[in-house]
């Protein structure tokens, strides 16, 4: 072996021997920290924490569970000294000079990495005590000239988190002998500034929140952080990682949106992650054990669907013998959808009470009301808050709430073609509606989960041992200056109480009622504009989607298509309309609706515009008609602008039938409104030129055919009973 090698080697073994340098100091095992809290009531915040510290296997030991808080309401006026005397209780039996105590507030912390991570930036520290930093002096700024000037970072002590050696803590709170109800920050604060006890005690502040990040004062230098299944708050001023996320002062809101994500609540890589031990399960719960529900319905303005809603009531999946009902109805022009529907299936339901609007009882009282009802009876478990505009589709949702276990939760339901939604990502400064980064994900699908909110309405599930602890104010909806909704979660959110939407599910969307009229008979008809969804769902055929990729197009005779267009319902609404509106034309050949104020071929009929139905009608065949006509007739595009449209009324002693004629159209569309062999008899429409016939309409079909030139045809005499048909003749 050359010499240079052997020396070389002789040096490694000897290093290999030296003690560890300061610079190399020993990694503190992660058995050797506890984390200490303050915790004396569990509250949502509470339990966000200790899922958070169990997801990195933190040991936690809470102080102060059951006792009544006397340190007083410190986010308006300082306060938090019981936190000192029992800390100073619970290290007085304590010895170990080794152990590391990590002091930190629990209801609205969070932690987003590991002991491993806090211990080294610790030690990497130097010091033997670090306590958290905040850019905001609190709560003398008379002492800001005595805080150490630092070159880089945050200057001021904040209380909220601190991580030291068990002896220098022990000594650090020794000599408190404050009240509970003093500052706990002015008492930490005064022992940092006086430079004698911050050097015997070791003492520095975290500037630049590599541990600790306190979220008051620097809510713009805080950024989520998303990398490797995990998530992590970032503060891009200074470009760190804290380990420990505080959302002190009034920033409740933030904390609560940073937990959405924080640790790995929700990413990219993963969706939603959170398994609630404490889950409700219906499994082996048999249907009179069903948890009983308050449902309160809401009827505040016209509305339109009703009728349907209420049919979505009865099919939602729960046994109607644990429902109780509340309906509360401010508008007239519904009192005969609320009076039928409890006519027919009041006793169904475990119980129903019902106001209505005679007994002029103001919509914010009805509210408390009801809350009030559930909360003194005693078999309440839940009240559920229902508007009537809520288009509640999933049979589950009660079920799936329910199963939540959550205090107060709610479906998340849009409106259709656009964003607006019944939750709030975030407020503005003045508590009104402020739009987070993640609210258009979440509302377009693209996150999925179950999301901590500050603001619900609409509908929503709450937990009845809620409204007789924590919300047992009477006047809950009740504010001089905010809406019923609003007022009603700013008193939960003042509280402490956590509101929850999720869109695990698909749930429904809820209507707009903007522009819905009363005047007519049947007012759901004019809604294809404003709620064109519950429209189609009311008002098309079930079999239209399935038109052509089920080829159901029959054609009965050549270049005639006969298609499902109209529901049942649809049929029956327009026939009910035109006879309610009642002006039937006489079917004589002079016409003044028509221009030239001359028919050649007369028939006793409505037109649409005669209802103000036009717009709506033309709506119609562009939406539904214009496409089977462009897939039926290639190379032929149409508008679908129309001269006339009009139903037609056919009867034995009135006009039975119509002669021989060609259409003053491209095409027509004739859609049948009742059915043949039970509501008349005869009729149809026979095509002379093929000599074919179409004798048995059915109804809600549509027959769809040339006009001008080929087909001339001529409507079947109707025998018995009473035809009725649309008809429109569609130019391009």
């Amino acid at each position: 072996m050359k010499p240079s090698i052997l020396l070389l080697f002789s040096w490694i073994s000897f290093c290999a021997l030296l003690p560890l340098t300061n610079g190399e100091e020993k990694r503190i095992p992660q058995e050797k920290l506890l984390v200490v809290t303050v915790a004396t009531k569990e509250t949502d915040g509470f339990g966000r924490f200790l899922r958070s510290a169990k997801h990195f296997n933190y040991t936690v030991k809470v102080l102060g569970r059951g006792q009544k808080w006397k340190g007083g309401d410190y986010l308006s006026a300082p306060g938090g000294g019981q936190k000192v005397r029992l800390l100073k209780e619970a290290l007085q039996k304590m010895n170990s000079e080794d152990q590391i105590i990590l002091f930190i507030d629990s209801y609205d912390v969070v932690f987003a990495s590991g002991p491993k991570e806090l211990l080294r930036k610790f030690q990497q520290a130097k010091h033997k005590v670090v306590f958290s930093s905040e850019s905001l002096i609190w709560p003398d700024r008379h002492l800001e000239d005595k805080h150490p000037h630092v070159r880089e970072g945050n200057r001021f002590l904040g209380s909220g988190g601190f991580i030291g050696y068990l002896p220098n803590i022990k000594e650090m709170v020794a000599n408190w002998t404050g009240e509970d109800s003093d500052s706990d920050q002015l008492f930490f604060t005064k022992i940092y500034i006086d430079p004698a006890k911050k050097k015997s005690l070791n003492i520095t502040v975290d500037n630049k929140c590599r541990l600790f990040q306190n979220l008051h004062g620097a809510l713009d230098e805080v950024v989520l952080k998303f990398e490797d299944s995990r998530v992590r708050a970032r503060n891009v001023l200074y470009n760190t990682l804290p380990v420990i996320i505080h959302g002190n002062g009034p920033t409740k809101l933030q904390i609560n949106y940073l937990g959405n994500y924080i640790p790995n609540t929700w990413t990219f890589e993963t969706g939603y992650n959170v398994h609630w031990e404490d889950r409700r399960s219906f499994a082996d719960m048999k249907e009179s054990e069903y948890p009983v529900v308050v449902i309160s319905i809401f009827i505040q303005q016209p509305t339109p669907f009703v009728t349907v809603f209420f049919e979505r009531l009865l099919k939602l999946q729960y046994p109607k013998n644990r429902l109780k009902l509340f309906i509360f109805n401010q508008v007239a022009h519904h009192e005969h959808q609320v009076n039928s529907f409890l006519k027919d299936h009041g006793s169904l339901y475990l119980d129903i009470k019902s106001i209505s609007p005679e007994e002029e009882m103001d919509a914010t009282a009805a509210r408390d009301l009801v809350v009030d009802m559930c909360r003194k009876d005693k078999d309440c478990d839940y009240f559920f808050s229902l508007d009537i505009e809520v288009v509640l589709k999933n049979q589950d949702t009660l079920q799936i709430l329910i199963k939540q276990n959550l205090p107060i939760v709610a479906p998340m339901i849009t409106r259709t073609g656009r964003l607006w939604s019944n939750f709030w990502g975030a407020l503005s400064g003045d508590g009104y509606y402020a739009r987070s980064e993640d609210y258009v994900d979440i509302v377009q699908g693209r996150r999925i989960g179950v999301w901590n909110v500050p603001y619900v309405s609409n509908v929503f599930l709450v937990k009845a041992s809620l409204l007789r602890s924590e919300l047992k104010d009477y006047k809950l909806f009740t504010s001089d200056s905010l809406d019923p909704d609003m007022a009603f979660c700013h008193t939960v959110r003042n509280k402490g109480i956590f509101m929850y939407v999720t869109n695990m599910h698909t749930f429904g969307r809820i209507l707009s009622t903007e522009n819905y009229q009363t005047s007519h008979l049947h007012n759901d008809l004019w809604q294809i504009f404003e709620n064109p969804v519950d429209w189609q769902e009311r008002y098309i055929n079930e079999n239209y989607t399935r038109i052509i990729r089920d080829k159901l197009i029959e054609t009965p005779c050549p270049d005639v298509y006969w298609f499902p267009v109209f529901s049942e319902v649809a049929c029956n609404h327009i026939i009910e309309e035109m006879e309610h509106f009642g002006k039937w034309s006489g079917g004589g050949n002079v016409d003044t609706r028509i221009q030239g104020g001359y028919e050649n071929v007369p028939t006793i009929d409505i037109h649409m515009n005669q209802i103000n139905f036009e717009r709506e009608w033309q709506k119609f065949l562009v939406e539904y008609v214009a496409p089977i006509t462009e897939k039926m007739y290639p190379g032929y595009y149409t508008k679908a602008q129309f001269d006339l449209a009009f139903v037609v009324r056919y009867k034995p002693d009135e006009q039975p039938s119509l002669r021989p004629h060609h259409d003053a159209s491209t095409f027509t569309i004739n859609i049948a409104l009742n059915e043949v062999g039970l509501d008349y008899q005869g009729g149809g429409c026979k095509f002379l030129r093929y000599n074919c016939s179409v004798d048995a309409p059915r109804k809600g079909w549509a027959l769809m055919h040339p006009g001008r030139l080929t087909h001339y045809h001529e409507g079947l005499p109707t025998t018995a009973g009473v035809r009725y048909i649309v008809v429109s003749f569609v130019d391009p």
